[in-house]
């Protein structure tokens, strides 16, 4: 079977004669975690655990799987590739509870769990692939690229159909997310390294398909694991991380960001209270300093901080350390000013991580003249962020902020979150340590 190569993506029919309604894939996802709950909750009465210990595993385990990247249904539908996460997901539990439970039950339980895990899903597994080759769940797949291995793609999916895909070729992207949204595509296949791409999938991530993109050089073995990766008839496939690009994680962000700019606030109020106070009473007008800046895609907030030079140096780019009060150079140079913008975080306005927000102007100037710059605006702005850990804050190198702010957004996590704010407090309290602050240009 070939497929011939359009320009751009034409609908798929609803329905398949005598085949009935094609079911989107995507629902089938949905058995993966059911399944792993179901046989984690039918162990617990038949290895004997108590119940509290045996649901404190099961939901261990879950969580680790989800961790892993378990739960996402890939397209080569092969168990043993996933045989040392699973073996992981069912190990991690142990390490945790045997402390306050050293029955060998509990070791039994994860031994089991293994077992039952893997059983589980190589029978899903069996049961999806009948339905792939009976065309009963089928799902629709974009291929998108130009060149002759997009082709080859496309033909090795639909010459096997217990892949489950129904390709098309996609060779002129540019409207790839209004494609997505309107035929429902729950998948999509990258073949071209064409660097216009990345801005066009990253439009895409927030919609509810999969993406996976063919390594550059594909022929050559990657450092990651296969439980990790997908594949199409030897074909390697990477998938884009999805969790922080999902409501999830939005809310796993938010979360974390009202808890801790709530924790912060508390602790370091007086000393806001302090530097407010002695900001007052240095005279040259008000207390605070506010800005509007852009923190997301369409959004602008005002920016709280704690002035730092005397009178308004209207739209410059960056003020001196002459300009500067005294008590401002200090300010500046050990980031204290910033401390109001907790209160930022603590409303929504802005998040602890995240790209730092930039005036409207040259948030506008930037995005026209810099490559990807607008990209970062993707998520909202942070008091601190990957870049400026990186001593990228400042009169610094622009492509370079939007480097790191990008990567961060790519990768984020909880964990990174934490690292960074570590790494942000150790910068304040070294530069407070500090007798004497260097004069630099400071960004207003």
């Amino acid at each position: 079977m070939s497929v011939t190569e359009p320009a751009v993506a034409q609908p798929w029919p609803l329905a398949a004669s005598g085949h009935g309604l094609r079911v989107r894939r995507q629902v089938g996802g949905w058995l993966l975690p059911a399944v792993d709950i179901a046989v984690l909750v039918v162990l617990i009465p038949v290895v004997g655990v108590h119940w509290l210990f045996g649901a404190g595993f099961a939901l261990a385990a879950l969580v680790v799987l989800a961790a892993q990247g378990q739960h996402r249904l890939r397209i080569c539908l092969r168990v043993s590739d996933q045989l040392p996460q699973l073996a992981v997901a069912a190990g991690a539990p142990l390490v945790l509870l045997l402390p306050w439970h050293s029955g060998d039950a509990l070791l039994l339980m994860g031994v089991s769990g293994l077992a039952g895990l893997l059983v589980a899903r190589g029978g899903l597994y069996s049961v999806l692939r009948g339905g792939y080759r009976r065309g009963l769940l089928n799902e629709p797949t974009l291929i998108v690229g130009s060149d002759a291995l997009a082709g080859e793609v496309a033909e090795l999916a639909a010459d096997h159909p217990e892949f489950g895909l129904r390709p098309r070729l996609l060779t002129q992207p540019s409207g790839l997310a209004e494609i997505l949204a309107a035929q429902r595509i729950t998948r999509v296949i990258v073949c071209s390294d064409d660097s216009y791409l990345v801005a066009l999938v990253r439009v895409c991530r927030p919609l509810l398909a999969d993406v996976c993109v063919v390594p550059r050089l594909h022929e050559l073995g990657m450092a990651l694991p296969r439980a990790s990766m997908d594949e199409i008839w030897g074909v390697p496939l990477i998938p884009l991380r999805r969790f922080g690009h999902s409501r999830a994680g939005a809310l796993v962000k938010r979360a974390s960001d009202v808890v801790l700019s709530g924790l912060m606030l508390l602790v370091s109020g007086p000393l806001l209270l302090v530097l407010a106070a002695l900001v007052a009473l240095s005279g040259g007008g008000r207390t605070f300093f506010r800005q509007l800046r852009v923190t997301r895609t369409g959004r602008t907030s005002e920016v709280v901080k704690l002035r730092t030079v005397n009178g308004d140096l209207g739209q410059h780019w960056s003020v001196t350390a002459d300009q500067c009060t005294a008590l401002g150079r200090w300010l500046r140079g050990t980031h204290l000013d910033e401390l109001p913008q907790l209160v930022n975080v603590l409303r929504g306005d802005m998040s602890l991580v995240g790209p730092r927000p930039e005036r409207p102007y040259y948030a506008v100037r930037f995005g026209r003249e810099i490559p990807r710059y607008a990209d970062r605006h993707r998520m909202r702005g942070g008091m601190t962020g990957w870049a400026q850990v990186q001593g990228l804050h400042g009169d610094t190198s622009i492509p370079d902020r939007a480097r790191f702010d990008n990567q961060y957004i790519e990768y984020w996590s909880p964990w990174w979150d934490a690292v960074i704010v570590a790494r942000t407090a150790a910068i304040v309290l070294r530069a407070a340590g500090t007798r004497r602050q260097r004069p630099r240009r400071c960004e207003k």
